[in-house]
């Protein structure tokens, strides 16, 4: 393999992917094993969970599924010590679970602020502080959080979802603050509007899809397989230098 392809090998390393069964956070597990990572998938949904495992296996990969609800705080303290069971210690962490209630801000309940917050951005908290901290000790680790239009601006009734992705930068920059130093780097992905069911309402309505689309640069809404470069260089060591920001894969979408 020549020099500049090492650079993005992730033979030997593991990987842990939240939100795996379904989307961006599936097709960055995907990516994550061509590229020869394990990779531990982690979600709720058990069935789509072990789909999203045979998927990886049958193309030659390695995967291990672990159910796990990180709205609850009990699942997430059994998931820690669970996961480097599977494959090792955890090199690569990607933080891709996500709900997205909208409801108009006079109907936010505290039930849906409270799920919103612990599965957005409390889970992105403890499993970077957790895992990056390990990662330190051993000198290398990435770890990518998926953020939002709203990560820096309101858009689109952002309500209680805006709030949780406005935070998924600041809890980058805290932790590519800790952990760089010491080797770890912290990014975000800011994807555009993507086939996946945080988007559907948008997605399956087809003036509202080509209405977003209209606003990109390129003029067309994402696919899937769009998010696997960006998600490939910043969990390899082609992102040496590159800590604590958020690169948008959005076609032009947040510059037009």
């Amino acid at each position: 393999m020549k020099p500049i392809f090492e650079m993005f090998s992730l033979e030997g390393k593991v990987a842990l992917v939240t939100g795996a069964n379904s989307g961006i956070g599936r097709a960055m597990a995907q990516t994550l094993a061509q590229a020869g990572a394990a990779v531990v998938l982690v979600a709720r949904d058990d069935a789509r969970l072990q789909d999203a495992r045979m998927a990886i296996e049958r193309e030659g990969g390695r995967a291990a599924a672990l159910s796990c609800d990180l709205a609850q705080r009990a699942q997430i303290d059994r998931l820690l010590p669970e996961a480097p069971r599977r494959f090792g210690a955890i090199d690569i962490l990607v933080s891709a679970a996500g709900v997205n209630p909208r409801p108009p801000l006079a109907q936010v309940t505290r039930e849906i602020y409270d799920q919103t917050m612990a599965i957005n951005l409390d889970a992105p908290f403890l499993l970077g502080q957790h895992f990056g901290l390990e990662m330190a000790q051993r000198g290398w680790g990435r770890i990518l959080n998926i953020g939002s239009m709203q990560t820096l601006k309101a858009f689109g009734n952002s309500g209680v979802y805006g709030i949780s992705k406005s935070g998924i930068g600041g809890v980058t920059r805290v932790l590519a603050e800790a952990l760089s130093p010491r080797g770890v780097n912290v990014n975000t992905i800011i994807p555009g509007f993507f086939p996946t069911p945080l988007a559907a309402a948008v997605m399956n309505d087809p003036a509202r899809a080509s209405a977003v689309a209209a606003r990109t640069l390129i003029g067309r809404n994402g696919r899937l397989e769009d998010i696997c470069g960006a998600t490939l260089f910043l969990a390899s060591r082609a992102s040496e230098y590159v800590t604590g920001q958020c690169l948008f894969v959005d076609g032009g979408f947040a510059v037009h």
